[in-house]
């Protein structure tokens, strides 16, 4: 193992085969995970999912990893937005308390906590052949169009979401406005 604790917030919504990807290479590298629920106080397009919901997804992704291989313990952590970049450091900082590394792919986050920790971004933990690429805006796009957004998701995650019509409460509360926000995106 290379680290003792590493973390990484992000909003995981949904968890996407990408994000899985990284999260079990984190824990082939770590002895302890702690993973930031991102948004976790906002309730919109860009966050469909609430806390709760998000956290089972990543437990459903996180205790499908092969114990031989990937020994970590984990954290599941809510972190609220706080629109205030500042005084959001310090929650994080507070929150987290020492880390190895802080991953993150988000510039505006590094910036946050490039004082405080050593910045890693997520491709790092990977080999080029285990990189997927895909963003949870596209699969959001796939989901609000009724496509097949379940090829881009672990198979248990898409199944914990059509299981509790999750993908149907989506397109009902923001499936139109995540397929305008996508053409504003787009042009």
């Amino acid at each position: 193992m290379s680290f003792n604790r590493i973390a990484m917030i992000a909003r995981w919504k949904p968890v996407h085969l990408g994000q899985a990807a990284v999260l079990h290479a984190m824990s082939k590298q770590a002895g302890r995970v702690i993973i930031g629920v991102g948004s976790a106080n906002r309730y919109n397009a860009r966050n469909p999912f609430t806390a709760e919901e998000t956290g089972a997804m990543l437990r459903l992704v996180l205790n499908d990893r092969d114990p031989a291989q990937e020994s970590a313990e984990y954290a599941i952590i809510a972190v609220p937005d706080l629109d205030d970049g500042p005084r959001w450091r310090a929650m994080v900082k507070e929150m987290f308390g020492g880390l190895d590394a802080f991953v993150t792919d988000n510039p505006y986050v590094a910036n946050l906590m490039k004082d405080d920790y050593r910045l890693m971004r997520p491709v790092e933990f990977l080999s080029p052949s285990e990189f997927i690429k895909v963003d949870g805006t596209t699969v959001r796009a796939l989901m609000a169009k009724g496509e097949d957004w379940q090829a881009w998701v672990p198979e248990r995650v898409g199944g914990y979401i059509e299981e509790n019509g999750l993908d149907v409460r989506f397109r009902k509360e923001f499936g139109l406005e995540t397929l305008a926000m996508r053409v504003v995106v787009s042009e």
